[in-house]
């Protein structure tokens, strides 16, 4: 069975910093594509970050560049978010992804609020 099983959100100030991290299992985590999306209330989903299968290379939305860091561990089939800087306008609920072909899997979403 598929899981990912994103952690590490919560409330913090602007400003502030915290990690997310996604646990996979149920399916080959080093063969997929990893990714962060988010969702603020009242729009649409969009890519925040982005690792490739080895962890070569990153992309990043440009809201989030040079504030926002994506890595992943295969050996513990983990992706992380580590997000620094943190605005109000970074306020939404976090989502991992996991992406390979015609293959592609969800987390459950893990709150992430910025305000004083």
């Amino acid at each position: 069975q598929v899981q990912l099983v994103e952690s590490g959100g919560g409330l913090v100030q602007p400003g502030g910093s915290l990690r997310l991290s996604c646990a996979a299992s149920g399916f080959t985590f080093s063969g997929y594509v990893m990714s962060w999306y988010r969702q603020a209330p009242g729009k649409e989903r969009e890519l925040v970050a982005a690792v490739t299968r080895a962890g070569v290379s990153t992309n990043y939305a440009d809201s989030v560049k040079g504030r926002f860091t994506i890595s992943r561990d295969n050996a513990k089939s983990t992706v992380y978010l580590q997000m620094n800087s943190l605005k109000p306008e970074d306020t939404a609920v976090y989502y991992c992804n996991a992406h390979w072909v015609f293959y592609d899997y969800w987390g459950q979403g893990t709150q992430v609020t910025v305000s004083s």
